[in-house]
C-alpha cells in the first residue's frame, strides 16, 4: 500500500553505492525509515540535495509491513524550496543541530499533527528570518520540550531540575558548569520564554551554555539521548 505524506528530513545513511537510508519525520506516520534509490548517482545530479537536514519533502511511500520498520520511497519531490536555510553556513549548521537532535529525541511512529505543524512552521519562518537568528536553536528546543511533553514555563523551573540532576553536564557537553552560574541563566531563560525579541543573551559563549544546559535537560527526560556532537560545530560557527 502507498501514502502520500509530508516529510521532514532528520538525517540519512549511505546505503550500498548509490542509495541511502533517510529517516524522516512524516506528518501521516511519525518517525520513518526510508531506503531511496540512486540518489548518490552522479546522474542526475543534485537529488541528494534534497535529503540535507530539514529539508521539507513531499512523498509517496509504501507502507512498512508489520514488524518491519523499514521500506522504500515511490516518488519524492521538494514541497517548499528554502531561500536561505541550505546557503548560509550559520543557518544550516543550526540545522544540522537540531536535526540531530529531533532524530534523538522525537522516535514516536505514528500521526502528530500539532508536532508536525510545530516543526514545519518553525522550519519555514527560519529560512525567512533576517534578525535574532543566533537565537533560534535556542526558542525552538524550550518549545519542542513542550510538545514532548516535559516544558516548563519559567527558567527557574528549567534550572531546578537542572540543579537537582547534579551539574556535571557529561563528556564534552560542557561539564562543570557550575550552580551559581547555572542560576544567572534563570534570567536569559525567562526572556526566551516570554519576551523573545528583547533578549539580552550578550554573548556567543553563553548562548552556547544556554545551549549546553538545554541538551542537559533533554538528556534528562529523553532516555538514551547521549551527546549532540553537532553543538561543538553550531558553537563555532556562532563565535565568541
Amino acid at each position: 500500500m502507498l501514502i502520500k505524506t509530508r516529510g521532514i528530513v532528520l538525517s540519512f545513511l549511505k546505503y550500498r553505492e548509490t542509495s541511502i537510508i533517510a529517516r524522516i519525520y512524516t506528518e501521516r506516520r511519525g518517525v520513518q525509515n526510508y531506503i531511496v534509490n540512486g540518489v548518490r548517482k552522479a546522474k542526475p545530479p543534485g537529488r541528494i540535495a534534497l535529503f540535507q537536514p530539514l529539508t521539507l519533502l513531499e512523498l509517496v511511500a509504501y507502507v512498512p509491513r508489520q514488524g518491519n520498520d523499514l521500506t522504500r520511497l515511490s516518488e519524492f519531490r521538494c514541497a517548499e524550496p528554502f531561500r536561505t536555510l541550505p546557503y548560509e553556513m550559520r543557518k544550516s549548521s543550526v540545522a544540522l543541530f537540531l536535526s540531530e537532535v529531533l532524530s534523538k529525541s522525537v522516535r514516536e511512529e505514528e500521526e502528530n499533527e500539532p508536532l508536525f505543524r510545530f516543526l514545519h512552521d518553525s522550519i519555514l519562518a527560519f529560512d525567512e528570518q533576517t534578525i535574532g537568528t543566533e537565537n533560534f536553536a535556542l526558542l525552538f528546543l524550550l518549545h519542542l520540550s513542550g510538545y514532548l511533553g516535559f516544558g516548563v514555563n519559567t527558567g527557574a523551573e528549567l534550572m531546578d531540575q537542572i540543579v537537582l540532576a547534579g551539574t556535571a553536564m557529561g563528556p564534552g557537553q560542557g561539564s562543570g558548569i557550575a550552580t551559581v552560574r547555572l542560576r544567572e541563566f534563570e534570567k536569559y531563560f525567562d526572556e526566551l520564554l516570554h519576551t523573545p525579541a528583547a533578549v539580552s543573551i550578550p554573548n556567543g559563549q553563553v548562548r552556547r551554555e544556554l545551549l549546553t544546559v538545554l541538551i542537559r535537560y533533554y538528556q534528562l527526560h529523553v532516555e538514551g539521548l547521549g551527546e549532540v556532537k553537532s553543538l561543538d560545530i553550531l558553537s563555532e560557527v556562532l563565535g565568541g
